[in-house]
């Protein structure tokens, strides 16, 4: 088989697994849904990336000298369903790159990134990935078994809260605006200024 290094060589009408997302080497981000290849949106804006680094900054200094770490995008989160144990590559069909996610496992973590469910994923919208994130996304975290899931909207300066309930549903913890503090439930201790976090500095 030729090597994959453009994304044209690929049929977006197949289905792939994780064995054959590392094997490819072309420049594009994409993500793996239900061994479906996604492209990702181009390179996020200034706003979506001055929040991602303030919330970035945020949680690794909370997390500092603790057993949780934060990674941010790029980084490759490996998911299936929370009834199954460890897979191998084959055996795995979606790949996504959350904007942040907060590991405290650490037998989950390798080389390639997460294989298996992180305890918390930040996603900040934006106009071109809205749709996934609200619904293809939440449904994967859900089955996954992602304790919690913010999903951040720069346009509404609001930040909706996620956690899973005891029948493993997310439920709708709480709604973030202005003037709030944030906090997770995994670390109720971290606050979040909800208005700095959206506010950009003029000098």
């Amino acid at each position: 088989m030729p090597d994959i290094t453009r994304l044209e060589q690929l049929d977006l009408t197949q289905s792939y697994s994780y064995a054959d997302y590392i094997t490819w080497q072309f420049s594009d981000a994409v993500e793996l849904i239900k061994g479906k290849i996604m492209p990702m949106s181009p390179a996020p804006s200034v706003e979506h990336q001055r929040i991602e680094r303030k919330l970035l900054l945020a949680i690794g200094g909370y997390l500092q000298n603790k057993r949780c770490e934060v990674f941010p995008a790029p980084f490759d989160v490996r998911l299936y369903d929370r009834k199954k144990s460890l897979l191998a590559s084959q055996a795995i069909h979606t790949v996504v790159q959350p904007d942040l996610c907060v590991i405290c496992r650490p037998e989950l973590l390798d080389d390639q990134g997460c294989n298996g469910a992180p305890d918390w994923i930040v996603e900040i919208l934006s106009k071109g990935n809205s749709k996934r994130e609200l619904k293809t996304k939440y449904a994967l975290y859900e089955e996954s078994g992602v304790t919690e899931y913010w999903l951040v909207y720069p346009e509404q300066r609001a930040i909706h809260q996620f956690v899973l309930n005891a029948q493993g549903a997310y439920q709708l913890e709480a709604m973030y605006t202005d003037d709030d503090q944030a906090s997770p439930f995994l670390f109720p201790n971290l606050a979040v200024d909800v208005t700095d976090l959206f506010t950009t500095l003029c000098v």
